[in-house]
C-alpha cells in the first residue's frame, strides 16, 4: 500500500479568516528524466484535517517526502504559517513542526513507552559526556499521554506488550505526521484512533491525511485534494463530494479540473 501521512501543528485557526498552516506552491520534482511531481499546489487550513487521495504512482509519497525533508523539490516553494521554508533533511522538518509516521510506526518493541517517545530526541545535560535526563523524559511522557484518553499502561511498560491501538497512540504522541493511521487495526481500535484525531483537531491541531480508505477520509477530513500522475487534478470540500466522485477524478473518468496542461 502506498505510504500515507498526515502532519499536525499546534496552531489554531483564525476566528474570522481561515489561515493557511501549509502551502505547497507549484512544486516540481524530477528524478532524472522521470517527473514525479508536476506543478503541485495545495494548501491546508489551520485547525482542519485535509486529505490527499490518489492511485499508486500519483505522487503522494513523493510529496510527503518533500514535506518531511527526505527529498528537496526541483522547483517550487513550501510555506508554513505563510513563511517559505527549505528543509534539507527530516531534522529540519521536525524543527518546523513536521514528522511522518508510516505504517510500521518505527517503535522499538524492547524499549519502554517513554523511551520510544524520546527516541532520537533524548533530553540531555552536561558537557562533552552528556547524560540523559531520564526523570524529565518520563515526566514529560506522562504529560503527553494524559490527554489522549486511551487506555495506556504505565509509561515503564515495554512497547511489545501494547495492543495495536495503544502502539498507535504512543506513535501519535511522538509524531505530528501520520501514515495510514488505522492500517491493521480492529474496529474498536480504529474508532479510538479516529476519535483521537478528532479531539486533536478540536484542540486546534492541523492535519494532512493521506489514505486509500475513502470511508475514513470522508469521516475525518474537511477538504480533499485529488492527485493523478504527479498533478493535483481536483479539490473538494468533503461535505460537497462523494466517494464515487473521488474515484472518477482519480481514474480520469472525470476530467482534471486543475493542473491541466493545454494538451490534456
Amino acid at each position: 500500500m502506498t505510504p500515507a501521512a498526515f502532519t499536525a501543528s499546534d496552531a489554531t485557526a483564525s476566528a474570522t479568516e481561515p489561515s493557511k498552516m501549509l502551502e505547497v506552491r507549484n512544486v516540481r520534482k524530477h528524478f532524472g528524466p522521470v517527473v514525479a511531481l508536476d506543478g503541485v499546489s495545495i494548501s491546508v487550513e489551520a485547525g482542519k484535517v485535509a486529505a490527499i487521495v490518489g492511485d499508486n504512482g500519483a505522487g503522494k509519497s513523493t510529496l510527503v517526502k518533500i514535506l518531511t525533508g527526505v527529498h528537496q523539490p526541483t522547483s517550487g516553494e513550501i510555506a508554513f504559517d505563510g513563511q517559505p521554508v527549505v528543509m534539507h533533511d527530516p531534522d529540519e522538518a521536525r524543527r518546523v513542526g513536521v514528522e511522518t509516521l508510516f505504517q510500521d510506526l518505527a517503535l522499538v518493541d524492547d524499549l519502554t513507552i517513554w523511551q520510544n517517545l524520546f527516541l532520537g530526541r533524548e533530553l540531555t545535560w552536561g558537557g562533552p559526556l552528556r547524560l540523559t535526563r531520564k526523570r524529565a523524559m518520563a515526566e514529560q511522557a506522562r504529560e503527553m499521554l494524559s490527554g489522549l484518553q486511551i487506555n495506556i499502561p504505565s509509561i515503564e511498560a515495554r512497547v511489545r506488550r501494547l495492543s495495536g491501538g495503544q502502539r498507535k497512540a504512543v506513535a501519535i504522541s511522538r509524531a505530528v505526521g501520520w501514515n495510514e493511521p488505522t492500517a491493521a487495526l480492529g474496529v474498536k481500535e480504529r474508532t479510538e484512533v479516529e476519535n483521537l484525531i478528532e479531539r486533536l483537531r478540536d484542540q486546534g491541531r492541523t492535519f494532512l491525511l493521506i489514505s486509500h480508505n475513502f470511508d475514513q477520509v470522508m469521516r475525518l477530513s474537511n477538504e480533499i485534494w485529488i492527485m493523478r500522475n504527479g498533478r493535483v487534478v481536483g479539490h473538494r470540500r468533503t461535505a460537497e463530494t462523494s466517494g464515487d466522485e473521488l474515484v472518477a477524478l482519480i481514474t480520469g473518468a472525470k476530467p482534471a479540473e486543475i493542473g491541466r496542461k493545454p494538451s490534456d
